[in-house]
């Protein structure tokens, strides 16, 4: 629930300004009605007087105490509340004296109450001393409470960050590894022309690793893009062994996902497809729109799941981690990378369904709605 708002900002946003303004507001409001109900009863104009002296009493008290509760809210609940009353009893008497007197002022000018008779008046002005002090500790507390809950959710959104930044690095020490190690085989086989060419690669590949944010979603041509970049580094590993291929719906181009979430799915391909079978793998990447979902699909022709091993469907953020290999974790790189990022995104508003392909390979299809760039999709 948002603070209070007056126009564009919100109210209580300057505790001092809308305190002041609540302040005159209330006791100006006090002294219209204290003296229309005062000409309503033939009291006549003298009687503006009297009330206005007792607004200005009322007025002093409450910034009196006012500066009292700004010292107690934060005190243990029984110093709050003991003090509190103590002072509410205390300024219910000095306001019930001076009402009293000023009322005897000057409309009995020849008697002057004595002793209990100063507090005729105490009832009324103890009930409205009380509303008053209750207003002031609910708003207080009510400020107190949204300061709170943006606190709460500021460090709810850094530490989604930070999870986000955490699973998203995970992606990248095994791949620089192959293929730093990669670079160095061809630098010792005097092939500098394609050591020179996969340093370049490599780097254009992790300049966009920094430049993009760990929470910040782009289309999925950019997406497909980076996937094709990333896949040329490893093609001069692999060369012919290594197959790529993309079908992607222009409809969903423009849909947006968080930055490298297909990455791992590739790098997995090529670690369990590509590389423990001679002949290599087909790896395919494929997009279309599936009502108001985008599907992504990620396959290969590797050797797929184990005998018996099946591979279940999830929705939202239940677990996903279904065995390849025996063993999905083994490059830090898995699927349960996937499916956290995509809880952290979505929520429950996704699916991650892990399969065996017909032709007996592997493959994950994931669906996630359909959000537009909103620059390009006018």
């Amino acid at each position: 629930m948002p603070l209070l708002s007056l126009g564009s900002k919100p109210f209580f946003d300057d505790k001092n300004r809308a305190f002041w303004v609540l302040q005159s507001l209330g006791w100006g409001g006090y002294f219209v009605l204290r003296s229309l109900g005062g000409l309503a009863n033939n009291m006549g104009w003298l009687f503006v007087v009297p009330s206005a002296l007792s607004t200005a009493t009322g007025y002093s008290l409450t910034l009196l105490m006012a500066a009292s509760f700004r010292r107690l809210i934060n005190m243990r609940p029984f110093i709050t509340w003991t003090v509190s009353i103590a002072i509410l009893c205390a300024a219910s008497f000095a306001f019930s004296t001076i009402e009293v007197w000023a009322h005897a002022t000057f409309y009995r000018p020849g008697s002057r109450p004595e002793g209990v008779q100063f507090l005729g008046a105490i009832l009324l002005d103890f009930a409205l001393l009380a509303a008053w002090s209750s207003l002031y500790y609910a708003i207080n507390f009510y400020i107190q409470l949204e300061q709170q809950s943006h606190q709460l959710l500021r460090l709810e959104t850094q530490a989604s960050s930070a999870q986000l930044a955490m699973l998203r690095y995970q992606l990248n020490p095994h791949f620089l590894f192959n293929t730093l190690n990669s670079i160095s085989t061809l630098v010792l086989l005097k092939q500098t022309d394609r050591a020179n060419a996969m340093l370049s690669r490599l780097s254009s590949f992790l300049r966009y690793t920094i430049v993009n944010e760990p929470s910040a979603e782009v289309t999925l041509a950019q997406e497909v893009e980076t996937l094709k970049l990333y896949l040329e580094i490893e093609k001069m590993r692999f060369e012919e062994r290594l197959r790529a291929h993309f079908e992607i719906d222009p409809r969903v181009e423009r849909a947006r996902l968080p930055s490298l979430l297909l990455q791992p799915l590739v790098e997995n391909a090529i670690k369990y497809a590509v590389t423990p079978q001679e002949e290599g793998a087909d790896i395919s990447v494929s997009a279309r729109l599936a009502g108001g979902w985008v599907r992504i699909t990620v396959s290969d022709t590797g050797p797929g799941l184990p005998p018996g091993n099946s591979a279940p469907s999830y929705g939202g953020s239940q677990p996903s981690d279904a065995g390849r290999g025996g063993n999905v974790q083994s490059t830090g790189v898995g699927l349960a990378n996937i499916r956290d990022r995509l809880a952290q995104a979505y929520g429950p508003d996704h699916r991650f369904d892990v399969r065996a392909t017909a032709a007996g390979g592997f493959g994950v299809t994931i669906e996630i709605p359909l959000t537009e760039s909103p620059r390009e999709a006018a």
